[in-house]
């Protein structure tokens, strides 16, 4: 796959050095010198731990024909280099250049892409937009943290890299693949990521505190996600907003103040909205009623927790604003089924009690899972969780106390270290619930939690989810939450005790 610079637009800008003739071949772009060869575009873009203007003269002698960067860091490179021994292309935010250089030069989507921002319930809802299409009958497909579903593919992050992005999207294309749900995180916005996807519409599902390691303060961290519609969405994406959430209510008025048509799902929905009712738990799912333009509607869900039900009602947002009829939409829910990880039923007791496992690694989103478990589990909610090492210490204590008011029981134990003291977060966890257990070997743990339970019972396994590693020291340690939990299960019930997922 090659383009000329004229292709590319290169040359539309500020060009220093040597000038570029508009039919020259691009065969690469890259933003890693030891993957530069000759007809490479070099990306020299600023990352959290390294400029990539450090790493220009390795690019250019691995065979670069250019370089994409900032002007403050192409002078840097002069001082380097002597002189631009290639063209610099001058832009004032790189990033956001590399991602539309990217999307014209893989230069292939699936016709019909939505994306799906906010703090929780960004995995499951992507997920069930691509489901909701293929019981359609669409060729769908979505990705996010947990990889890719409906086609066969891996990806590296929640919002991966503008040139993995767009090369993942150009072979879903070339595949068939007609519909495609996407996660955008806040790394990803902040880092202009998916500017260049062509979204037809866009969702946000809520709120919380999060990712304060990377993000200076709350505000930035909010801005970050407001920019998938205040900047990114095309003028005629759609947007589809939690009406319960306040963030999300901003982000429908940037949306509004844009002339974009925009979809409320909630039980705080206007009339253009799908306005949720009433919404009933069992042990096995839940029932929505829910009024869609006047009309009611009530539908079964084989989903735990009453935050599946908003992220069912997001997707179906998502889905009738990409142009499906709204009548098929509400019909497919009732075949959603549940993220790898995402409030995920892995094994059944002999007596009945439930063990799940999920994602949430958050205080809010702690306790937003315990407060969903509490109308299936008729007798006492055990968790187990810790909290990740390397990253916001502050929510460390949070997190206990979120245990402590939304469980019976809880155990605290080590998430993913990394290079900090395991001991020392379990500590400042369990300053936030000081009548929690410690036990720090995870899989101790997981065991503990599910040999306590009894008939009536549920155990939730938070804050991994779909992972399946532990980070200590450096080091990736094969760690599975559901094999841990289904393991356990067999070693304490045998034959007569139910595994699921497997």
């Amino acid at each position: 796959m090659t383009k000329t610079a004229a292709d590319l637009g290169l040359l539309d800008g500020i060009v220093l050095g040597p000038s570029m003739a508009p039919d020259t071949r691009v065969e690469a772009i890259a933003v890693d010198s030891r993957t530069a060869a000759p007809g490479t575009l070099f990306a020299a873009v600023k990352g959290v731990n390294a400029d990539g203007i450090r790493f220009a003269k390795s690019a250019i002698e691995g065979g670069a024909i250019g370089v994409l960067t900032s002007l403050d860091s192409a002078l840097r490179a002069r001082e380097e280099l002597g002189e631009w021994p290639v063209p610099f292309f001058i832009d004032p935010e790189p990033r956001r250049r590399l991602a539309h250089l990217a999307a014209a030069f893989f230069d292939a989507q699936p016709e019909v892409m939505v994306g799906v921002t906010g703090t929780n319930g960004k995995t499951s809802v992507a997920s069930f937009v691509g489901q909701i299409w293929r019981a359609l009958g669409r060729r769908g497909a979505s990705f996010g943290t947990s990889g890719v579903e409906g086609y066969e593919g891996a990806v590296a992050h929640t919002t991966p890299e503008p040139i993995a992005l767009h090369a993942l999207l150009s072979e879903l294309a070339n595949a068939g693949v007609t519909h495609c749900a996407m996660e955008a995180s806040s790394h990803g916005l902040a880092q202009h990521r998916v500017d260049g996807v062509r979204f037809k519409a866009t969702a946000f599902t809520n709120l919380s505190r999060d990712h304060l390691d990377y993000h200076p303060d709350a505000a930035d961290y909010a801005a970050a996600k407001l920019r998938l519609f205040s900047e990114v969405a095309p003028a005629d994406c759609a947007a589809v907003i939690n009406a319960d959430d306040e963030t999300a209510r901003i982000a429908g008025s940037i949306a509004h103040a844009r002339g974009r048509r925009v979809i409320e799902f909630g039980s705080g929905a206007n009339a253009d909205g799908v306005r949720l009712v009433a919404q009933d738990a069992d042990l096995s799912g839940q029932s929505l009623r829910i009024e869609w333009r006047g009309q009611s509607r009530l539908v079964r869900l084989s989903l735990v927790g009453r935050f599946q039900g908003a992220n069912a009602l997001a997707a179906a947002g998502l889905v009738i604003a990409s142009g499906e009829d709204a009548p098929s939409v509400f019909e497919a829910l009732e075949s959603l089924r549940s993220v790898r990880g995402r409030m995920e039923l892995v094994a059944r007791r002999a007596n009945g009690a439930g063990v799940f496992v999920d994602y949430s690694h958050t205080p809010e989103s702690l306790a937003v899972a315990l407060a969903a478990l509490r109308p299936h589990t008729p007798g006492r909610l055990h968790v187990v969780f810790g909290a990740g090492g390397d990253r916001d210490p502050g929510k460390r204590s949070m997190m206990g106390a979120a245990a402590a008011q939304g469980a019976d029981r809880a155990v605290v134990t080590d998430d993913n270290p990394r290079t900090e003291d395991p001991a020392a977060i379990r500590r400042a966890v369990l300053s936030g619930a000081p009548d929690a257990e410690e036990v720090g070997d995870r899989a101790e743990a997981i065991l503990n939690g599910v040999d306590a339970l009894a008939p009536g019972d549920c155990l939730l396994i938070a804050g991994k989810g779909h992972e399946t590693g532990q980070e200590v020291m450096g080091v990736n340690h094969p760690f599975d939450d559901a094999e841990q939990a289904r393991a356990a299960v067999l070693a304490l019930d045998g034959e007569t005790g139910e595994i699921f997922g497997v």
